[in-house]
């Protein structure tokens, strides 16, 4: 028997800049990388995926992406959204890399020298537009909802507020490429609209949410993966809609990394009509039937058969019922001739305003019952903390047990479950906006002990914030509902023990101070 331990040692260097992408995060080095060694040297089983970076230069990519890297990172230090600036910039960054490089070898394969034109819908933040534009492709970014961070761009970088909803008036004929990163409700359609605003259209899709030609994409094949199966329907769209697909991974730092592509076309321009046609007919079939049951669908046509047959691998093949076979009265020559009006009815884009659905919204009371409900659930568990409290007047202070998510649903009625779950997130979105109380752990609720928050390593701007812009603004939740009180003694305590000690909020401060 051979034993060897092995160690990690990260050096510190000026230049190193973890992004999670090309640098990983000392964190996650420390924490998961050996064990990842350990699993990925035994195990045995076929990806349903293909490699990383499958369709471009792994080596130019790297260069790219570092350049781009280094040249958009401030973009980290003065991002407006509230969501996570370097998970954002680094992920849009990594995606225009692949673009880039793409569009580059894509113009060497037709010797061509114009840098393509592009439309991205659902641009979202924008800042996947920002790049490419920057780097001399002329395009824009259209989303139901203008972002902050749009006004710091500059006027280079267009982008439009507007819903698209998938007809002949949302056509783009003089665009090289449509792209659809994260694009949600519209991304099985924008196969769809390439195909139809000219034979040269050309696009590329990051498929995140599920979602089918009209409401959510409902599961049909138990075998696969919920995420592989949605991966084949898109692909599936993309063969009946006449394109080659292909399929590659991108270096991200998201579960859904996977992208899907349409560079050319099944058939002979002169047989768009007849191909239009089968897109109807492959729209219609969807309409007809969105909720089959696995097992129970409708008779595929010959694009859906070729889609099938393809699965999940790059289609270099041309449908069987290919151009050279149309009807003479079905050829034509020139660009796509789409279908007038609504190509199918029911589509719904979001709407402009953003609802909040986050658990925020829910009734105080009813929030307030639920935490107080699961707190027992955990507190029952009887597992008592017999360390000292600070202040040494109590002697045992109850931290409770542990449950699973399962397991606290399990314990509240089908009225409460079904009322969170129609706020976005349930239960384990409410559990954690109530971070005073509870603290959910790889799926597992635990009872917060806040002698070990204080104890936990904070920078000292977010230390000196803390108690600057929150202390004893809230009543203390252990203080009021725990049976063995606050753990911490009241000077230490970041929330008020009673209300003679609670402090105005700034934003209270404020509003009291104007006229």
């Amino acid at each position: 028997m051979c034993i060897s331990s092995s160690s990690i040692t990260v050096k510190e260097n000026e230049r190193w800049h973890s992004d999670g992408i090309v640098y990983p995060k000392p964190s996650w080095l420390g924490e998961e990388l050996l064990s990842k060694l350990a699993r990925w040297a035994v195990e045995n089983r076929k990806s349903e995926f293909k490699s990383t970076l499958s369709l471009v230069s792994i080596l130019r990519y790297s260069k790219m992406y570092q350049e781009l890297k280094e040249k958009y990172r401030d973009m980290v230090k003065v991002w407006p959204e509230v969501t996570d600036p370097e998970k954002f910039v680094y992920e849009d960054v990594a995606i225009a890399t692949y673009l880039l490089i793409l569009w580059e070898e894509e113009r060497v394969e037709r010797g061509v020298t114009t840098k393509q034109s592009f439309v991205d819908l659902g641009c979202g933040n924008g800042l996947l537009v920002h790049i490419l534009s920057n780097e001399g492709h002329p395009g824009r970014g259209i989303d139901v909802r203008r972002r902050k961070i749009w006004d710091m761009y500059g006027p280079q970088t267009q982008l439009e507020e507007g819903s698209i909803t998938p007809s002949d008036k949302t056509l783009f004929p003089d665009v090289d490429w449509l792209i659809g990163n994260h694009s949600d409700e519209l991304t099985p359609w924008i196969p769809v609209i390439a195909a139809r605003s000219s034979y040269t259209c050309r696009f590329f899709i990051l498929p995140c949410c599920f979602f089918d030609f009209v409401g959510r994409y409902c599961r049909r094949q138990s075998r696969k993966t919920q995420y592989r199966e949605y991966l084949d329907f898109v692909l599936e769209v993309g063969l009946s809609c006449g394109f080659h697909m292909q399929e590659d991974c991108l270096r991200i730092p998201s579960t859904k990394r996977v992208c899907l592509i349409g560079k050319s076309r099944t058939y002979l321009p002169s047989a768009e009509v007849w191909m239009d046609e089968q897109r109807t007919r492959y729209l219609h079939s969807r309409q007809s039937h969105p909720e089959s049951p696995p097992g129970e669908g409708h008779a595929p046509s010959a694009t859906q058969a070729a889609a099938h047959d393809a699965g999940h691998q790059d289609s270099h093949r041309t449908f069987d019922t290919g151009a050279e076979c149309m009807p003479d009265n079905l050829a034509t020559e020139g660009r796509a001739v789409p279908a007038t009006g609504l190509w199918i009815p029911g589509f719904c884009p979001r709407e402009k305003a953003e609802r909040v659905r986050n658990c925020a919204a829910l009734p105080r009371d009813f929030i307030d019952q639920v935490v107080l409900q699961v707190a027992n659930l955990l507190l029952d568990r009887k597992k008592l903390n017999m360390k000292s409290s600070e202040d040494r007047s109590l002697k045992t202070w109850n931290e409770g047990g542990s449950l699973s998510l399962a397991e606290v649903a399990a314990e509240l009625n089908p009225e409460t479950l079904q009322q969170l779950k129609r706020e976005c997130g349930g239960l384990q979105t409410l559990l954690r906006n109530n971070h005073q109380v509870f603290e959910v752990l790889n799926g597992r609720v635990h009872i917060r002990d806040w002698r070990q928050e204080l104890q936990k390593e904070k920078p000292p701007e977010v230390k000196r914030s803390l108690s600057a812009d929150v202390f004893k603004t809230r009543i203390c939740w252990f203080f009021t509902h725990h049976p063995d009180g606050c753990a911490l003694p009241a000077a230490c305590c970041p929330f008020a023990h009673g209300p003679e000690e609670l402090r105005l909020t700034q934003t209270s401060k404020k509003q009291r101070q104007a006229p």
